[in-house]
């Protein structure tokens, strides 16, 4: 039981200070550029945003191993590769993913080669956007 309280603290603080960080607000202004490509359906199969299904869904990505949304086979190799390493989404995890999706990939696997197929780079609102997914629950 104490290390369930300490884990559930412990992932609380993350969510808290991931929020703290950015301005949920803005961030739900500029995720409409997000989704182009993603939505945000939660598990019981509400649709809180509508959104294209080029990306995969995003609801509750902060905590979420990589590449793991059920149901989604769009993943290219490079994600996958990620995603078989056990890496969990993390919020700076995220936000250096949405800065520039290629030199994540690139950095985490190792392989100069690998390339994502997110086409957009977030130059700016990472963690606004990250606020708000987090808004959101998971």
């Amino acid at each position: 039981m104490k290390t369930f309280l300490t884990a559930s603290t412990l992932l609380l603080a993350m969510v808290g200070a991931a929020q703290a960080d950015g301005d949920a607000e803005a961030g739900k202004k500029a995720f409409t550029l997000c989704k182009a490509c993603h939505s945000v359906i939660k598990p019981d199969g509400e649709v809180v945003v509508k959104g294209g299904k080029v990306g995969p869904n995003l609801f509750g990505i902060i905590g979420r191993q990589v590449a793991t949304v059920e149901d989604y086979k769009l993943y290219g190799e490079g994600i996958l590769a990620v995603g078989a390493t056990g890496l969990v989404w993390t919020d700076d995890e995220l936000e250096v993913y949405m800065t520039d999706p290629n030199i994540w990939i690139k950095d985490k696997t190792g392989n100069p080669d690998a390339k994502s197929k997110m086409t957009g780079k977030t130059a700016k609102n990472q963690e606004d956007i990250i606020a708000y997914l987090l808004s959101l629950g998971s």
